[in-house]
């Protein structure tokens, strides 16, 4: 059998987003934190060890400078004073030092080597009882015995090379002392700080997404049926503010959506259930008395109502396709082809192409927007209809209009809805079931355009107007 592995399961407090802020926000602060203690420390230790250094150099010139002169080492316990110093051959044979100095105290230990190093003072180094120890003394304090004294090193030679040179100067205990206090604090203090920037960062999140857990719960509760709540929406104008408000349009588009959908639906079944009704009628009545009724005349109105249903589920599909999917606005179409073609075989329409602008879309969409309009213009002509294309204001605008009884102002907008007839246009053989006005909006909108009923005495005028294709030099 294959090995199987184990892991533990992660907590679910350590999947959230309070816990992972926090933990970013710690880690970030004790790296931080920990770079910039580690440079202060540094940079502190380095400049409480440059002032002892450049006291030791000084104070090995000040050897070399004697020696230069011509004097003896011998001589410099009564030439260098109050300085801490030690001079050897070049073969390490101690010549001289400050009085009360044991030989090797400060020397470094192996090859000799130019520069600077830092030696920790032994015990028994100076010899308090030399009277002439003050020369060392008072620069090592009045208990050169302790231990933990640390001394800075400058090592160099003598102007002839015969002498090695070592001066030296005490590094400030005080100063040092501090620091090591300031690191030890740091040390401690560091992670506390970042674990107390963590609880934060933590505390701080948790608050601040509250609106956001009551903007989940919310949305939890609302189901297909509650379209109508919303979300609470915080008083901030931060991000999460604008999560609510989007949220909020988000609801109120599905909650018209769906409301659409439901008015649609039962339209739709509606429109459906009358002449499915109709013929079922009719046939079970031409069932029941084949020899009373006509077989010929009600296969006509059988064939009738089925092509009524035909029309209708060929708008609905058509309308599902204009809600689902963008027409393709790449080909260029001519609106004179388009007239054209539509008013191919009628009577009693009249064309007027004042302009022949072209506009970017579907043609055969666009044919079915005019043959829509047309045929309601038609249907409530009392003498012709006429269609007429033109270009204002870098729009394409075709206007068809008819000579009928015109369309109240209280239902102007109302006409373009789905399932809308008006009263006077409702008797079946008039045809239509509140599409096909329908779909010259929704066309119309998704070619970028609009549909409106226009201001006219003399009957109704629709005007469509749709983007003019920009044209290439």
């Amino acid at each position: 059998m294959p090995a199987t592995t184990w892991s533990a399961p992660v907590p679910k407090a350590w999947r959230s987003t309070r816990f992972r802020v926090a933990l970013t926000a710690f880690l970030a602060s004790i790296i931080a934190l920990s770079v910039v203690s580690a440079w202060l420390v540094l940079d502190a230790q380095n400049r409480l060890g440059s002032g002892a250094a450049q006291v030791a150099r000084e104070r090995a010139a000040a050897v070399v400078q004697v020696l230069n002169t011509g004097a003896a080492p011998a001589d410099l316990r009564l030439l260098v004073r109050a300085s801490i110093y030690e001079v050897t051959t070049q073969t390490g044979e101690r010549v001289a030092s400050c009085p009360g100095l044991r030989f090797g105290t400060i020397v470094p230990n192996g090859d000799f080597e130019y520069g600077d190093s830092v030696q920790n003072l032994k015990p028994g180094a100076v010899d308090l009882a030399d009277r002439e120890s003050v020369g060392c003394a008072r620069e090592l304090g009045d208990d050169p015995e302790r231990n933990g004294l640390r001394l800075h090193v400058a090592a160099t030679v003598s102007g002839d090379s015969k002498y090695r040179v070592y001066g030296a100067s005490i590094i400030d205990e005080s100063g040092q002392a501090a620091l090591d206090s300031v690191r030890v604090t740091l040390l401690a203090g560091v992670p506390v700080i970042a674990l107390l920037i963590g609880a934060i960062a933590w505390f701080a999140v948790r608050r601040s997404l509250r609106p956001v857990e009551a903007i989940r719960s919310e949305v939890a509760e609302i189901g297909a049926h509650d379209l109508s709540r919303r979300v609470p929406a915080p008083d901030s104008a931060d991000e999460i503010a604008k999560l609510a408000e989007t949220m909020n349009t988000m609801l109120a588009r599905l909650e018209t959506a769906v409301s659409r959908q439901s008015r649609f639906t039962s339209d739709a079944s509606h429109e459906l259930r009358t002449p499915l009704a109709s013929l079922r009628t009719q046939l079970e009545v031409l069932l029941a008395h084949q020899d009373r009724l006509d077989w010929r005349d009600a296969c006509r109105n059988a064939l009738l109502d089925i092509t009524r249903l035909q029309d209708l589920v060929g708008d609905l599909v058509l309308l599902g396709k204009l809600d689902n999917a963008e027409p393709d606005r790449s080909a260029p179409v001519r609106l004179s082809e388009v007239v054209e073609s539509c008013l191919s075989g009628r009577q009693g329409v009249r064309a007027v192409i004042e302009e022949d602008p072209t506009v970017l879309g579907d043609r055969g969409r666009l044919e079915r927007l005019l043959r829509n309009l047309v045929d309601n213009a038609q249907r409530h002509a009392r003498t012709g209809v006429e269609v007429r294309t033109s270009i204002v204001d870098e729009f394409a605008v075709v206007t068809v209009t008819d000579d009928g009884p015109g369309i109240p102002a209280a239902d102007r907008e109302r006409v373009f809805d789905r399932f809308v007839r008006l009263d006077d246009g409702r008797a079946r053989d008039e045809g239509g079931a509140g599409l096909g006005l329908a779909i010259v909006a929704e066309i119309a909108h998704t070619h970028g355009g609009t549909v409106e009923v226009a201001e006219y005495d003399g009957g109704a005028r629709l005007v469509v107007r749709l983007p003019v294709a920009e044209t290439r030099s």
